[in-house]
């Protein structure tokens, strides 16, 4: 049971009677609570993006199962694509495009941290390695060096959507053996001809 007075608010607290709080403890209490909640919302943020930062990469897995799927239709070639433009024409179809088929749902292309609107405005958050069109999937080679499938990305986000968790982590990563990654590891990895 409470009181409110004009000296401050009482509680009863049973069997010792009325303890009075004034304004003062009460908006300290406040303040406190308050600063709580600040420190803790960075925490949620970063939280919220980890959740984000793994559907994009499940959305990444299930591009790398397409595009097993196209290399098994198409005599073991990776496709011939590009990145939509927004300011000169395609003379290759987009991923949403050619992988629409294989992936059942076009939204797979789009990650949940994409907040510049790419997939509204190209079809896709995530950028194609057209270096890599028409090549045989077990021999890749871009710019005249052979890379082991394990060591060259096929698609990858096409901002650093996922920066809330970090600088080394702002990027997620599609390679050509199917595994993901966050971090582009790509040194020491090119192979002599």
């Amino acid at each position: 049971m409470y009181h409110l007075s004009s000296r401050g608010l009482y509680i009863r607290i049973s069997g010792f009677g009325f303890r009075a709080f004034t304004l003062i403890e009460m908006l300290v209490v406040i303040a406190i609570i308050g600063l709580l909640a600040a420190m803790l919302l960075p925490t949620f943020g970063r939280i919220k993006e980890s959740g984000r930062a793994t559907s994009c990469l499940s959305n990444l897995h299930q591009m790398g199962t397409a595009l097993q799927l196209y290399v098994q239709e198409n005599n073991n070639r990776l496709p011939n694509m590009r990145d939509k433009s927004l300011t000169v024409t395609n003379d290759l179809p987009s991923p949403d495009m050619v992988l629409s088929n294989h992936l059942g749902n076009v939204n797979v292309l789009r990650c949940p941290s994409d907040r510049e609107q790419l997939f509204e405005q190209t079809g896709s958050s995530y950028s194609w390695n057209s270096l890599l069109n028409g090549e045989d999937a077990d021999h890749l080679s871009a710019l005249g060096m052979r890379f082991d499938p394990h060591q060259i990305p096929l698609m990858f986000d096409k901002e650093a959507f996922h920066k809330l968790r970090g600088n080394d982590k702002g990027v997620n990563f599609l390679y050509a053996d199917g595994h993901i990654k966050n971090l582009l590891a790509i040194q020491g990895t090119v192979q002599s001809p």
